[in-house]
Order: structure tokens, then C-alpha cells, then sequence
């Protein structure tokens, strides 16, 4: 029985055992935080614009630099931290887009230590990636990019969650920073 205790909490549980699942949905029939653009199309278009406007996207850059070095290692850090968390919905048969409905509030594994690894996650890879190209341009645009995303997603998608999960996300919120 203990055994199967400990698996439902690392599978998603309050501290009674029950699944961290359902709530009420919204009364305008739509279920969802509302959430209108992609964070990763955010993330990597910051990037991506801040690589081409630098001009320093021809051609592969040299590994010895420390601050091109710093760039991989934040980039399979954050490359890692998004595969993980992937696992994470998959495993909690949740759909990880947030413009769809949350079928599960996921607060084992990582989401222990962070309320938005996914996003902290797309933020390492991006803003190693415009390291990695010394793009002071990219390294710019990927901050105001997680800006927007602090204050017009996660804002949005906490809103949601308080309304979809109750008093088992205000517990979670209570207990698990925002982002460190």
C-alpha cells in the first residue's frame, strides 16, 4: 500500500491521496489560460531576429570562446529541462500547449522546484543559443521575451490553473516559486 501511496504522489497528489486533477471550468464554455501566442515561437523568434540582426549567424562559431562555451552549456540545459518536463505531460496524459485545457496539475519532479520549468527551460536554450553566436541583440530580445512571457502567459495560465484546480494549485502556488 505504500508503494502505491508513493507512486500516486509522485504521480500528481495532494497530501490526502487524491489525484491533482479536474476543477471547474470557465463559464464562457471555453476551458483554457487564453493564452494567444506560442511561448517557444516567442523564446526562439527573440533569438533567432537578435542572431540575424547581430549579423552573426554565418557560419559555425568556434567552440574555444568562454562566453560561446557558456552558450552550449545553457542551451542543452534548457534543451534538457524542456525534454523533461515533455516527459512529465506525457506521463500525466496532459497536453503541454497552453492554449489547451489542463488535464492535470503536474507538481512532481521538477515543477517541485519551479512553477514554469517548461518556460525557464525554453529561456536557457534561446538565450544559449544567442550566446553561442555572441548576439548582445538576441541576449536582449530573449530578457524581453521572458518578460512578456512572465507577465502575459504565466499570468494568464495562473489565473487559469486558481480557477481550474482550486485550492490544490493555491497550495502548490503557496509552496513553489514562480520561476526559482
Amino acid at each position: 500500500m505504500s508503494d502505491q501511496n508513493d507512486h500516486q504522489n509522485e504521480m500528481g497528489s495532494d497530501a490526502h491521496g487524491a489525484p491533482l486533477t479536474g476543477g471547474p471550468n470557465r463559464t464562457d464554455g471555453r476551458d483554457g489560460p487564453g493564452v494567444f501566442v506560442p511561448p517557444p515561437l516567442l523564446f526562439g523568434g527573440a533569438a533567432a531576429a537578435g542572431v540575424i540582426l547581430d549579423g552573426s549567424a554565418p557560419g559555425w562559431p568556434p567552440l574555444a570562446d568562454p562566453l560561446r562555451f557558456a552558450g552550449i552549456l545553457g542551451a542543452l540545459s534548457g534543451l534538457v529541462l524542456i525534454v523533461i518536463c515533455l516527459g512529465l505531460f506525457r506521463r500525466f496524459q496532459t497536453r503541454p500547449e497552453p492554449w489547451q485545457p489542463d488535464q492535470a496539475l503536474i507538481a512532481s519532479g521538477v515543477y517541485r522546484f519551479s512553477r514554469n520549468p517548461m518556460y525557464l527551460g525554453m529561456a536557457l536554450l534561446c538565450l544559449g543559443i544567442a550566446m553561442l553566436f555572441k548576439s548582445l541583440v538576441g541576449i536582449i530580445l530573449v530578457g524581453i521575451a521572458f518578460v512578456v512571457i512572465d507577465r502575459y502567459v504565466v499570468a494568464r495560465e495562473e489565473a487559469y490553473l486558481a480557477r481550474r484546480f482550486g485550492s490544490k494549485y493555491d497550495a502548490y502556488r503557496a509552496k513553489v516559486r514562480r520561476w526559482f
